[in-house]
């Protein structure tokens, strides 16, 4: 597999999240949970963050009368800047398959800047921007 990689500036991203460990079976009823507690999920931003710690970060961007504490949510900022981008599409679950096989060639094309995270941007049902940070230069 090999899918067209681009360039991406990201802005700096306030969220809510959930943590699962990374590469468990805890990821999938994490997502549910999360998405139960908000109720409604349109017009949300998903992402799904992690880097090499062990942890997986589901979140959602915060908008304006969102109260976490309420939600039993935590708080933090997806950072921004430079990422090399390549897009997953297919339904749900069956493109999560797709997922590694994407960050890797992500990570054979670029150089990572292992102080940022890697993002998956859940932009629709059937489509993931799957995004790995750029080192400063590349």
């Amino acid at each position: 597999m090999h899918l067209p990689v681009r360039h991406v500036e990201r802005a700096e991203t306030p969220v809510m999240f959930i943590e699962a460990r990374d590469g468990s079976d805890e990821i999938g009823p994490v997502w549910d949970h999360l998405e139960t507690v908000l109720g409604s999920m349109r017009g949300r931003t998903f992402l799904g963050v992690f880097d090499d710690s062990g942890v997986y970060r589901c979140c959602v961007q915060m908008r304006a009368g969102d109260v976490p504490d309420h939600l039993g949510l935590r708080t933090g900022v997806v950072p921004g800047g430079r990422y090399l981008s390549a897009t997953v599409r297919g339904p749900q679950p069956a493109a999560y398959a797709l997922l590694t096989p994407t960050f890797e060639q992500l990570q054979r094309t670029g150089d990572r800047d292992d102080s940022r995270p890697c993002i998956e941007y859940y932009r629709r049902h059937d489509r993931i921007d799957v995004l790995m940070p750029l080192r400063d230069g590349d």
